[in-house]
Formats: C-alpha cells, sequence, structure tokens
C-alpha cells in the first residue's frame, strides 16, 4: 500500500492558481473569493481560460483543450503552491484522460474544489496525493459561513481540523479508524468501473449531493451496493443533501440535510454494521467545512460525534 502524499504548508506569498476545469464563471462572482485570498497574503494567478465560455450543450469554462491546458499549467508549473477552482458544475471527467503531473510530482500541490471536482481529487488520490474537499471561489460571493475559507487556509498553513457534529436521529453509533475517500455522489457513481473510480477496502467513505430526484439518488445508492462499496467500506460520512426532489413536493427542499433522503440512504445500509454519521457540514450547503480526500482520520459516532485527522 502506497503511503498518501501531502502538498507542503504555504507561506505567505505564494501563489495560487484559480482555473475553471468545469463549468463557466463570470468574473463579478469571482471578485470576493480572489480578494479573500489576497487579504490572507497570498498572491491569485487567475488560469489563462478562467473565465472562457464554450457553449455545447452546457457553458464549460473553454473547450476540452482549453481546459486541459489551464489544469495542466497549473498542476505542474512550479511557481505554483496551490490550485484552488472557480467553481465545479461539469466538465472534470473531460480532462481525467489527458491530465500530466510530472512536475506536480516533483512539488505537490493541494488542489481545493467540490462537486464536479470529486473527479480531478479522486484521480489525484488514485496517483497517491491529497487534496482538499471545500469551498471553490464562486461560493464565496454567495454569503456562505467564513468558517469554510478559514479552515481551508487553515490546512493550507498545516492546521488540519477536528469537527464535533451535532447528533443525528440517522446516525448509527461505533469508532472506526482510516483513509477518507469521497466527494460527490454524483461522481462517486459516474466513475464507478472505471480505472478512475476511488478504492473503497478499508476505506472511510463520503457522501454529499444536490438537486436529485429521490429515485436517482436511490439508483446511485443501489449502484454503490450492487458494485459492493458498502461490503468494503469501515465507515460512512452522509454531508449535504439539498434541493432534493421538487420544490413544491419536498417541504425540506431547501434544507441543507434533507430529511427523506437521510432516510432512504440509512435504510439502504442498514444491514451494514459499520458507523455512520448523518449531518455533516460539507457539500452544496451554506456551512461548507473542508474535508482532506486521503488523509487518515477516526471518527467516532456515540453520545459526542467527532471527527478528527
Amino acid at each position: 500500500m502506497n503511503s498518501i502524499i501531502f502538498p507542503d504548508s504555504l507561506k505567505k506569498g505564494d501563489r495560487i492558481a484559480v482555473i475553471s476545469p468545469a463549468g463557466s464563471v463570470e468574473e463579478a462572482q469571482l471578485e470576493t473569493g480572489l480578494n479573500l485570498i489576497r487579504a490572507k497574503g497570498y498572491e491569485p494567478v487567475v488560469g489563462k481560460h478562467l473565465y472562457t465560455k464554450f457553449s455545447k450543450g452546457y457553458s464549460y469554462a473553454g473547450t476540452e483543450t482549453e481546459r486541459i491546458s489551464d489544469m495542466n499549467w497549473a498542476l505542474n508549473d512550479a511557481d505554483i503552491s496551490a490550485v484552488w477552482t472557480s467553481r465545479g458544475g461539469y466538465g472534470c471527467q473531460h480532462l481525467v484522460g489527458n491530465l500530466k503531473l510530472s512536475e506536480f510530482k516533483k512539488k505537490p500541490k493541494w488542489y481545493i474544489g467540490y462537486s464536479d471536482n470529486t473527479v480531478i481529487q479522486s484521480y489525484l488520490l488514485k496517483n497517491n496525493f491529497a487534496s482538499i474537499h471545500g469551498q471553490t471561489i464562486k461560493t464565496s460571493g454567495f454569503g456562505v459561513t467564513p468558517e469554510g475559507y478559514d479552515l481551508t487556509f487553515d490546512i493550507l498553513k498545516g492546521k488540519f481540523p477536528k469537527y464535533s457534529i451535532q447528533n443525528n436521529l440517522f446516525n448509527k453509533s461505533g469508532t472506526v479508524e482510516g483513509e477518507l475517500v469521497g466527494g460527490n455522489l454524483a461522481l462517486i457513481y459516474a466513475l464507478l468501473a472505471t480505472k478512475y473510480s476511488f478504492e473503497f477496502k478499508d476505506k472511510i467513505l463520503f457522501i454529499e449531493d444536490i438537486g436529485e430526484k429521490f429515485y436517482a439518488l436511490d439508483r446511485m445508492i443501489m449502484s454503490l451496493e450492487l458494485a459492493g462499496v458498502f461490503r468494503k467500506i469501515k465507515g460512512l460520512i452522509v454531508g449535504g443533501m439539498t434541493l432534493m426532489e421538487d420544490e413544491k413536493e419536498n417541504m425540506n427542499y431547501e434544507e441543507s440535510f434533507d430529511e427523506f433522503s437521510y432516510q432512504l440512504i440509512a435504510e439502504r445500509i442498514s444491514k451494514y454494521d459499520f458507523p455512520v454519521i448523518f449531518g455533516f457540514p460539507n457539500g452544496h450547503i451554506y456551512d461548507n467545512r473542508p474535508l482532506i480526500i486521503g488523509a487518515n482520520i477516526s471518527m467516532t459516532v456515540g453520545k459526542k460525534v467527532e471527527v478528527k485527522f
């Protein structure tokens, strides 16, 4: 088993590449986040195609070639110390077959993002590199909690988080340690049976999602079941499930932790005896706190619910 590589801590003045690997963004949407990077003492360096728009059934931040170019520049440029994505959306699957890590391996960098960025984070972990599943630059303009960004900057400085979480009625008690994998459920599902899929054996799996019909959520969970994922993992952490089903049909539509989604997941995994945390503050939600994909964590579920890195 290969050990996971963690990038070096950043120091003041270090340069952080900001790129758009998937959906397109407007300049105004990133202004708050870019200023935050500056305020923390770092220099944001924007990718050539950060604000490019290319329409092909979806508004991408450039053609596949353009987005691949920006990604490979950000990962491999020796003057860059971290890579922070502008947003997710859709498009990261276009990139993974063409990524290069030759210089990245000499100077590993923190890769920061969530949602569609789960694809890139799975790719990095397959190559034994940890990454940060946390706020993108765009979401800083939404009025989200500052803790998501503050804790991310802490990780960049080498200070890893410890979380105490409110108990949830769907939790399953237990204590376990293991390597954290996962991210957005739709992308975990999309990568199953590909060479870019996470490895699940003896891992702790994290999942979150947004905007899915309940049957689609069940289909993804069933696919993990049929693929044997729940027989392999040591623990499960469930984050945000929000804007699920239809606004007119779901009274919890705008809640961060949709109750019916949780009930559905809990019933599907009821036959397994691994500990489960529901209601972890990470995902497409107001309070999105960072997780480190590839890190060894301990999770305790009982009267106290804690996650320690």
